[in-house]
């Protein structure tokens, strides 16, 4: 079920999301979307390729991500190898054989429109960013080992996001469109709960937010339950035929609560 519910089809979006990225279209600048988890800033890739019908290139940075594994990686460990031990020696010579373009590269490299997803930028060094800025704002890059210059023909729509793990360079954000998902209202949330289940009782679904927003109200919570967990919860109260009881009482909690000492706060 989980890869029921992260279709793209079932992704909504606000009327402010949707607006920031009409301006990020407009003015052709990478949009940087920040929002606690659970908020659906990846999945907005996802829908906007199955929206667009636009090819989907996705990089999900790591702390030992460097900005030019996005443009492109020379494997040099495998050069060497083939050098000793394969015959075919034209391929050795040959060092384009050996140069693997990351998804900025291959979005560039593409002639068709596509939909780049950088994934938690802030998960790296904090001079990530500002390492990408020149390949961000002229959409090109030049691959060192053969000289040769990827350049974009066609722009492609750039999502970055961030969980504000780090502060981002003024540099970095003065190129980006920005936009801050809140977390959605109850009323929207009941919208997204339905895209995913569209036969629910209503009266599951009423108490079952009502249950819900109490637990995120908890300020002394560690981890706040996000759409994610709300969602599994609602999956397994479904399948189990649950009912929630009118006292406080809360069934399968640990789909909500993923913290020991929230769930000691919690009881």
């Amino acid at each position: 079920m989980s890869e029921e519910r992260n279709k793209p089809e079932t992704y909504l979006l606000s009327k402010e999301l949707e607006e920031a990225v009409q301006v990020a279209e407009i003015t052709a600048r990478p949009l940087l979307l920040k929002g606690e988890p659970g908020t659906g800033k990846s999945l907005l890739a996802d829908y906007l390729s199955f929206k667009t019908k636009k090819k989907l290139y996705s990089w999900h940075v790591k702390s030992t991500s460097l900005a030019k594994e996005g443009l492109y990686f020379y494997d040099a460990v495998s050069r060497l190898n083939d050098s000793r031990f394969t015959e075919d020696k034209e391929k050795v010579r040959n060092i384009e054989n050996y140069i693997r373009l990351g998804a900025l590269g291959e979005a560039f490299s593409s002639s068709e429109h596509s939909v780049v997803l950088i994934d938690e930028i802030d998960k790296a060094d904090i001079e990530f960013p500002n390492d990408l800025l020149l390949e961000l704002d002229r959409m090109e890059f030049i691959i060192q080992e053969t000289g040769k210059k990827i350049k974009a023909v066609n722009r492609p729509l750039t999502l970055i996001t961030s969980n504000n793990e780090k502060e981002l360079p003024a540099a970095f954000l003065r190129r980006c469109i920005f936009h801050y998902i809140d977390f959605p209202e109850p009323s929207f949330m009941a919208d997204i709960v339905s895209s995913h289940f569209p036969n629910i009782e209503s009266s599951l679904l009423k108490r079952a937010l009502e249950s819900f927003y109490v637990i995120r109200t908890m300020d002394d919570m560690k981890k706040k339950p996000g759409t994610s967990e709300l969602l599994d919860w609602i999956q397994i109260l479904i399948h189990m035929g649950a009912k929630l009881p009118e006292d406080e009482r809360i069934p399968y909690i640990g789909a909500l609560v993923k913290n020991e000492e929230d769930l000691k706060l919690f009881r």
